[in-house]
């Protein structure tokens, strides 16, 4: 069976020569993550999740969490690795040193997130949660709020959760009604039932904090109107402990495809008398403080991508080695050879390969981009950091999802029959992942964030920015005598010019026709992710080939060009088909009437 090994070397180029880690540690609250800080937490970070996280990962699948009377039971081994997870500081990475935190970069946290995704993706879900609860408690909570709460999320003796969707009020949080009714000493009392809370009830941690979206008696209608709470599981007494059981009780967990360790919660708030909750921030801006939760959790969920990506890959290369099956393509009579000496194996996995590589670097240049919107000293600098930031969170959450179930899928066929088989593995990555691309936000909603506030508000500024650093390669590859990079060069122009074509008309077209414009939104995204990780792999070959030209012999080098080649010719070529499908096939998605489907 194939066991998870963290791809630190990958990491570390990615992060050292894409990302800019020189930028960041020397970024004002960043200091401390210098390259042997950096090297060490990822070093143990990879023994944690190899070690502890990974051989949990089936047995949690099989076993799955277990609800009853109220109370959900998590997989055997899930307890003990959540209090090592918890005591060996890794909840506290990137959270501030004032509520215990160890004050380290995002980009820094986003290598150390992809390894527990990859180990083991429904482990991984409570404390992604709790890192964007902590996050939203600390830009809008009150002094007492974040002294009552924070430390303990931060330690991981508490854990948080998102409380968004009802019922009746899924992608439209307009229709929100879970209600709170003012109190005399300024709590509130919450009244109301909310859907899909992932982690909304476990036996990790001995308090449960949640976030719940609510209106109050006086608010407007739609989401104008909507105010954010804390509502614990427990009350907490004056000296931090937790007291009396609060009225937010689970009445079911779900059942679902995949993530079947990952407790997925019925709430019910207030069904005996009213479930106690604080006021975060002013009332009536809930959904701008939420959204401070979901872009977190939406950057998170990108890296789910990201991870299933390496994890199907590295399952699929080992069984490809492994697996003896037919005689080499062309030889006659020859001796038996493994699977990953056939053409159309190779080229699978050399896909599963790029785009996990492409995904990756995209993923961490962002992140590393969000500490410069935070602690540049430069005022325009951090708004610059901002806007790059902003534009490429859909494209990081929706393309990174979509090729990670599109990298699943690939791993399963590798395994032929075998993949459809439970026992090799392969189809869990499938399962899991398949839920990467609809919570946060489905790709639909991804895309249309990302040419209607993204791309439409600014009109195309941000984006046409990003091109202007794409195409500043140029210089670069055209000093380049390399078959290789001549290729890339080739297929990373003309992938260019397809996105800004297809962006100009994007931002033209939204005006005046937004369901023209909103008919292509998802293949535009699709463009967008294909051409932005291709930026990445083409910076990477760069960077490789002037390694090689300078004697460096470290065959990871040669490795990164090829899979740079691979991503062009295969992934790269793919820009102009989508580019002529966002510009012209309005007609084809919105010509037939309804009556018709």
């Amino acid at each position: 069976m194939s066991e998870y090994r963290a791809p630190i070397r990958d990491m570390q180029f990615v992060l050292k020569e894409l990302a800019g880690l020189d930028e960041v540690v020397q970024l004002p609250g960043c200091e401390e993550a210098s390259a042997d800080v950096v090297d060490a937490v990822l070093e143990e970070a990879a023994k944690f999740a190899e070690g502890v996280l990974s051989p949990l990962n089936m047995g949690g699948d099989q076993e799955g969490a277990l609800f009853k009377d109220g109370q959900v039971t998590m997989p055997s081994g899930f307890k003990e690795a959540y209090r090592q997870f918890a005591e060996s500081g890794w909840t506290a990475l990137g959270c501030e040193p004032e509520w215990g935190g160890q004050g380290l970069p995002k980009l820094l946290a986003a290598p150390v997130s992809e390894m527990w995704k990859s180990a083991n993706h429904a482990f991984s879900l409570c404390p992604l949660l709790t890192s964007g609860a902590i996050e939203a408690l600390v830009l809008s909570g009150t002094d007492t709020l974040k002294q009552t709460f924070l430390e303990k999320m931060v330690s991981g003796e508490w854990t948080g959760t998102m409380n968004i969707t009802e019922p009746g009020a899924g992608s439209d949080l307009a229709a929100i009604r879970t209600r709170a009714e003012p109190q005399a000493d300024n709590s509130y009392k919450v009244f109301g039932q909310k859907i899909f809370i992932t982690y909304g009830e476990h036996d990790l941690a001995e308090n449960i904090i949640h976030l719940v979206l609510a209106r109050t008696p006086t608010a407007p209608e739609g989401i104008k109107g909507i105010s954010l709470f804390i509502v614990p599981k427990f009350l907490v007494n004056d000296d931090g402990t937790p007291g009396a059981r609060n009225d937010a009780w689970c009445v079911s967990i779900e059942h679902k495809l995949g993530i079947h360790a990952s407790p997925t919660a019925v709430m019910a708030f207030g069904d005996k008398g009213g479930a106690t909750g604080y006021l975060v921030g002013e009332e009536n801006r809930g959904i701008e403080y939420m959204f401070i939760m979901m872009n977190a959790a939406r950057f998170g969920v990108g890296m789910e991508g990201v991870a299933v990506c390496e994890r199907a890959y590295q399952r699929a290369r080992d069984y490809a080695r492994d697996r003896v099956q037919g005689t080499d393509i062309g030889v006659r009579g020859g001796a038996k050879v493994p699977i990953i000496a056939h053409p159309d194996v190779r080229r699978m996995l050399m896909s599963m390969r790029a785009q996990a590589e492409a995904s990756r670097a995209l993923a961490y240049v962002v992140a590393g981009a969000h500490d410069k919107a935070l602690h540049h000293p430069d005022t325009e600098l951090r708004k610059q950091n901002q806007a790059f930031v902003d534009l490429m969170i859909p494209v990081v959450k929706g393309w990174s999802t979509e090729i990670g179930i599109e990298v699943a899928s690939t791993g399963i066929q590798v395994h032929g029959g075998m993949g459809y088989m439970e026992e090799t593995g392969a189809s869990q990555h499938l399962r899991d992942a398949r839920i990467s691309t609809i919570y946060e936000g489905t790709t639909g909603i991804q895309a249309n964030d990302l040419i209607g506030r993204k791309m439409a508000r600014d009109g195309g500024a941000t984006l046409r920015s990003v091109i202007g650093m794409m195409r500043a390669l140029d210089a670069d590859l055209a000093r380049q005598g390399n078959a290789h990079l001549s290729a890339i060069r080739t297929r990373f122009q003309a992938g260019v010019a397809a996105l800004a074509r297809a962006g100009e008309w994007v931002v033209a077209t939204y005006a005046k026709d937004v369901r023209a414009a909103s008919a292509g939104a998802v293949p535009f995204m699709t463009l967008f992710g294909i051409v932005a990780g291709g930026w990445q792999m083409t910076r990477a070959a760069l960077v490789a080939q002037a390694k090689i030209d300078g004697g460096d012999s470290d065959p990871f080098y040669p490795a990164k060009v090829i899979t740079a080649r691979f991503f062009a010719d295969y992934l790269l070529s793919q820009a102009d088909g989508l580019a002529s499908t966002v510009t012209d096939g309005a007609a084809g998605v919105m010509g037939l009437p309804e009556e018709q489907f």
